[in-house]
């Protein structure tokens, strides 16, 4: 029996969250086509949530004798391996305990040689796994070391050896050494097994030596993933188009806890629906709900008596709700996860403004979105957090095959991004408790700026969060325990692949960080002053959301900001300015201007976009944070031309387009993300669509109010 084929997507999979299995074997000499394995020796990567770390570990009869310099080496002797089992009987058992997990080893070729020519000999069948050498990322990362065998490696790095040449050893040792690697290959920009795989590739000259020994090369020829992308694109696309709104039953149907059962099924037989919300009749009483179900088992249990409870005897409370702005596959989630059929919807305030039943989604098949939805905040480790991640990119890949406009599918990563930011706030502070230093000290509420506030998301992204609390000044005992809060979410989100920002635009930093007394005086300052720095911040923390925490300060904060923000005439004419300062992407003959044969097309087409429809907000007054309603909500103000308006729309939609697809090529080819688009990598519509594209964006300064003179 051979390896399972991995994951798809597994080569997105950042490595610090890699389902991965730690192979060594031992062995009656170094010839991969003549000796026999003895023992074979494994561990996991990663420990369970209980913190037990799964091994396998077995001796293996060589059929033949084991010469006397092997037992030198690994202390294996005839004796010690005479009653052990066969190579085709512990093959099957080892290959079932991998699974479809990456094979990680130290100089692996060897390993996957040997087990290779075993399972020729054995009669069983051999599939390559996906593999990686830890020696070649040492290699990439020091190639200054006298050598690079395990030892050297092991004391550069500073992992004890306590004992050696015995199978479950080396790969424990190999597994440390791979841990300690992590932080130096991010540093590296090397992330994910893809990018790892890439980094190793263009070292290939540095493995002729093994190839000429014969060792099984790791690396694998199948990096285009088509057959993944073939099955992602089958996924119902649906609940990732459409918002809760769309599909809702408004305004709600209600009735008070007093209202007999009898006459509440009446209601909800003459209005066809299958649910009806009870509110209660105390002051300041929320809502329960009554539902079809509700009824039928009221009737079982009590037979015709039933017919003469009452609403609010029934009516389950509370009410699970969900916002009307969130993706129906959100929705599925929610109702797997709770086992119910029907949902409370609310909006921005809680207020309940409709009801979305099961009944309404039955026509959608969203297997894949239930997983998907419910994964990240069922994640019950960090590590997992990884692992579910992976699964964002494929998404993204099939909503495109599937026609739908790219900037749906940034609101999708904006979406999960910002799940993924409040579960690592959750991890992080369930870890402060459990260290001792106590739960938070102020409500405070978690902040996502930026891209992922307005929902506009690519896959290269970087942290942009902050935290406001209530209390008195950074530097007290409040602050420290929240200094502690955002320093370890930013390093769980950064493991997971969501990197640190250059900019430091994080919570785990004070000036991102404070109470909310200091962030109204720190907003006002910056719209006072308006250096380019203060300008900066204040562009990325109009697109503020909560993410977690106390919803109504982080509300009350970004309001007031823009209605300050409003009445500042300079620092909106500042605004304008810094919009609409960016330089053309052409050359001569209208050749593209690129860099390393790339086109950074966010800075020349998307963000000039964006940054004029936020001046448009703001000079208006419009709470809108999405760039296509802050362009719709100027569009009807007729203060600007509607084509002008159109044509900009229209080119936002293909710089997300191309950005995006050029992101999921890169990401199958292990090049680091970026949003940089290879002109020479598209077709011709491609091209003339980003040519046009780029035309249109001086049209900016039809919004903005600036010269044109100010594009250079």
């Amino acid at each position: 029996m051979s390896f399972a084929a991995p994951d798809a997507g597994v080569l997105n999979v950042p490595l610090a969250s890699l389902p991965a299995i730690v192979l060594d074997t031992e062995t009656t000499g170094l010839d991969v086509n003549a000796d026999r394995v003895i023992e074979i020796g494994a561990v996991r990567l990663f420990t369970t949530a209980d913190g037990h770390r799964d091994t396998f570990s077995s001796l293996v009869d060589p059929g033949q004798p084991i010469p006397a310099a092997a037992t030198a080496i690994h202390g294996l002797s005839d004796q010690d391996v005479a009653s052990s089992p066969q190579f085709s009987e512990v093959m099957p058992r080892f290959a079932d305990w991998v699974g479809p997990s990456v094979v990680i080893g130290y100089a692996i070729g060897f390993d996957l040689a040997v087990l290779k020519a075993e399972c020729a000999r054995a009669a069983l069948p051999w599939a390559q796994p996906r593999a990686i050498d830890v020696r070649h990322l040492v290699q990439v990362l020091a190639p200054e070391l006298p050598d690079h065998a395990l030892e050297t490696t092991a004391t550069w790095l500073g992992v004890e050896i306590t004992a050696r040449h015995r199978a479950n050893a080396d790969a424990e040792i190999a597994r440390q050494v791979f841990e300690r690697l992590l932080p130096r290959l991010r540093d590296k920009g090397i992330r994910t097994l893809g990018q790892a795989e890439h980094a190793i590739r263009r070292r290939a000259s540095a493995m002729a030596a093994e190839d000429q020994q014969g060792w099984q090369s790791p690396l694998r020829d199948d990096t285009s993933q088509t057959s993944d992308v073939t099955a992602l694109s089958r996924i119902d696309v649906f609940p990732y188009r459409h918002v809760v709104r769309d599909l809702m039953s408004a305004p709600p149907l209600e009735t008070a806890t007093t209202t007999g059962l009898e006459t509440a099924l009446a209601i909800m037989a003459a209005r066809r629906v299958s649910s009806l919300f009870v509110k209660s009749t105390e002051a300041n009483g929320g809502y329960g709900i009554i539902t079809e179900r509700d009824v039928l088992r009221a009737v079982a249990n009590h037979g015709a008596d039933a017919l003469r409870m009452t609403a609010g005897e029934l009516a389950q409370s509370p009410l699970i709700t969900i916002r009307d702005d969130e993706f129906v596959y959100r929705a599925l989630a929610l109702m797997a996860q709770h086992g119910i059929r029907h949902l409370a919807v609310v909006d921005e305030t809680g207020t309940l403004i409709g009801a979305l039943s099961a009944r309404d989604l039955l026509r959608q098949r969203a297997e894949e979105a239930t997983r998907f939805g419910n994964s990240i905040e069922s994640a019950k480790t960090p590590e997992d957090l990884g692992r579910i991640w992976l699964q964002l990119p494929a998404i993204v890949r099939a909503l495109l095959l599937e026609g739908v406009d790219a900037r749906d599918a940034a609101a999708v990563i904006s979406r999960e991004l910002r799940a993924l930011t409040r579960r690592a706030c959750e991890f992080a502070r369930a870890e402060l408790v459990e260290s001792g230093l106590g739960d938070a000290p102020e409500p405070f509420a978690l902040l996502v700026l930026g891209s992922g506030g307005r929902g506009e998301s690519l896959l290269a992204m970087d942290q942009d969060n902050a935290i406001v609390y209530a209390g008195d000044s950074a530097g007290t005992t409040p602050d420290a325990w929240f200094a502690r809060l955002g320093k370890r979410m930013s390093d769980i989100l950064d493991t997971v692949g969501v990197t640190y920002c250059k900019g430091g635009v994080m919570a785990a930093n004070a000036e991102w960080r404070m109470n909310e007394r200091r962030w109204r005086e720190t907003v006002a300052s910056w719209i006072t002053r308006s250096r380019a720095a203060d300008i900066l911040n204040c562009d990325i923390f109009f697109d503020a959301r909560a993410v977690y925490g106390d919803q109504n300060m982080a509300d009350r904060l970004r309001d007031d900001a823009i209605a300050y923000a409003q009445d500042a005439r300079v620092f909106l004419s500042l605004l304008a300015l810094n919009a609409s300062d960016f330089s053309s992407p052409f050359g001569w003959f209208g050749q593209f201007k690129t860099g390393n044969g790339r086109l950074d097309l966010k800075k020349h087409c998307i963000m000039p976009i964006f940054s004029a429809a936020r001046v448009s907000a703001l000079r208006h007054g419009h709470a809108a944070r999405s760039t296509v309603d802050r362009l719709m909500a100027l569009k009807a103000l007729n203060i600007v031309s509607s084509k002008v308006i159109v044509d900009l729309n229209e080119s936002h939609r293909i710089g997300f387009d191309l950005i995006l697809r050029q992101q999921l090529r890169d990401l199958e080819r292990g090049i680091p993300l970026s949003n940089g688009v290879a002109p020479a990598e598209l077709n011709r519509h491609e091209k003339e669509e980003l040519s046009w594209a780029l035309s249109r964006v001086p049209a900016v300064a039809d919004i903005l109010g600036t010269p044109t003179e100010t594009f250079s």
